[in-house]
């Protein structure tokens, strides 16, 4: 995300939080600084630790909580994978139409955008007079590497990123 869209998203989130009689507290804001300050998706898992890095106080109840407020008012994109917890997606206010490719053998996400899908979108509108709220596309995949070698050396990496 761009430093200047992070920066409107995050005045939009503290506004929002102000319209509801929400509190922005030292663990919020710690959460907020954590999501619109990596590009990298995430879990609630690790939103937390990344949030408690910054405010060791930050409880996990703030995270499951904070998140919907997140997703549900288009800050972030929460991704089903496939996968026991749910990932999110913080360059969705960047990037709405932006599609995935999920490898299968290190979990690396890969973001694409594609012209095709932007024509589909184009169309789906003209010739069935349809306003599209939101259209991904996800691919899993095995990456190169696993091809070549029968295993994905990116596969540790991909599971314990920073976030930065």
């Amino acid at each position: 995300m761009v430093a200047r869209a992070k920066t409107e998203a995050k005045k939009e989130f503290f506004a929002l939080l102000a319209r509801r009689k929400m509190r922005l507290t030292s663990q919020r804001l710690a959460i907020v600084e954590a999501v619109f300050g990596t590009d990298q998706h995430f879990t609630a898992e690790q939103l937390l630790a990344w949030s408690r890095l910054r405010d060791p106080s930050v409880s996990r109840a703030t995270v499951y909580r904070t998140l919907p407020l997140l997703v549900q008012n288009g800050f972030v994109q929460a991704l089903n994978l496939g996968k026991e917890e749910t990932v999110y997606d913080p360059n969705y206010v960047d990037h709405p139409s932006h599609s995935h490719i999920i490898c299968t053998d290190c979990d690396e996400i890969v973001e694409f955008e594609s012209e095709q899908l932007a024509e589909i979108e184009s169309q789906i509108r003209k010739q069935l007079g349809f306003q599209v709220d939101s259209m991904t596309l996800q691919v899993t995949a095995r990456c190169g590497e696993f091809r070549r070698l029968g295993f994905c050396q990116k596969r540790e990496r991909c599971s314990h990123r920073d976030p930065s």
